[in-house]
């Protein structure tokens, strides 16, 4: 295919330049956002994709203009090949970058480091331990904040992601912000989305306005600073003035960011989604497996892309359970 086609654009305008890319689709923990109580169907392992077809199709989108990869789950510190994985990506010029739950975060740190894994995105939803119990269905809490506290002190920039659910956590919100006086990490507010068997609806989740108005109830007005978005940024960013940290509000849900998105998903199982809300899948394994070019595959799949949320362009179309539970759990398409 020729340069001069960026295949990486899509009928918007938009240029993708991240590709976050699923390692894994099982995890250590069982967050009932992510994951359905019953757990999910796994893929075989042979319809994985190995640590050279990894490299080989993340090379194929670095040479069309990705700059920017994350790694994703499941949790992706339990494959057993990871170290590889990241040795063999150190090798594109992208930036790299991983998402964990941190429960075994700490054994990773030297190999982190190594090649260059300089930004870690934690989740993290409550920092009250029986609250984390009941979200996670697992008793790790004490071993994730010891490691946050960890990572900060290595040098690491941690941000920490937070899904707010009513009734569990928004009660949190002040108390999360307060994490950020003493420590310069970024608390990010994950408004609740739907996915298939995550029991979703609209009264469960936490919005970015709702977020704020707590926010304001809590500090002065000259004491909340908003703070400059990077490009493309999912996020609305802000500081309390004196503290080391900040944060912000990823808002999916009631104020969707789709116009700036400049990402792509990679799934375990090697499928491409072009959107996170999105339930059509691209098979790109198969292809590089039967030793034929990725790149119309891509390219048609970029340019399928819809202009917001997979097509749910409304608040009433992301109600509709028809929709949204066609798409894969979270855990099987990567955080």
């Amino acid at each position: 295919m020729s340069k001069n086609t960026n295949i990486l654009q899509d009928s918007h305008g938009r240029d993708h330049a991240y590709l976050r890319i699923s390692l894994i689709e099982r995890c250590n923990l069982r967050c009932t956002y992510c994951m359905p109580e019953e757990g999910v169907t796994l893929s075989p392992k042979s319809d994985l994709m190995t640590y050279e077809e990894i490299y080989q199709i993340a090379k194929t989108f670095v040479d069309n203009g990705v700059t920017k990869i994350r790694l994703t789950g499941g949790e992706p510190l339990i494959r057993k090949d990871i170290p590889v994985i990241l040795e063999k990506l150190a090798t594109l010029p992208v930036e790299l970058s991983i998402t964990s739950n941190a429960v075994i975060i700490d054994k990773f740190i030297p190999v982190l480091k190594k090649y260059g894994v300089n930004k870690i995105n934690v989740s993290l939803d409550s920092l009250d331990e029986s609250k984390f119990k009941h979200i996670t269905r697992r008793h790790e809490f004490k071993r994730v904040y010891d490691n946050i506290l960890l990572l900060v002190k290595e040098g690491f920039t941690v941000k920490i992601n937070a899904v707010l659910m009513k009734d569990f956590n928004e009660n949190e919100i002040i108390d999360f912000i307060n994490f950020t006086k003493n420590l310069p990490v970024s608390v990010r507010f994950i408004e609740f989305m739907p996915f298939d068997g995550n029991k979703w609806d609209m009264s469960k989740m936490v919005s970015y306005a709702e977020v704020m108005k707590l926010v304001h109830e809590a500090f002065e007005e000259n004491q909340v600073e908003r703070l400059q978005d990077a490009p493309n940024d999912t996020s609305k960013n802000y500081k309390i003035n004196g503290y080391q940290g900040s944060f912000a509000i990823i808002s999916s849900v009631s104020n969707p960011f789709c116009d700036s998105c400049n990402r792509l998903r990679l799934t375990a199982n090697g499928q491409l989604k072009n959107c996170l809300f999105s339930s059509g899948e691209s098979d790109l394994l198969t292809s590089l497996r039967e030793g034929k070019s990725i790149e119309p595959i891509i390219q048609k799949a970029v340019l399928s892309k819809f202009k917001v949320r997979g097509g749910m362009d409304t608040l009433k179309k992301l109600q509709e359970p028809e929709l949204h539970t066609k798409n894969r759990s979270m855990t099987a398409i990567g955080g």
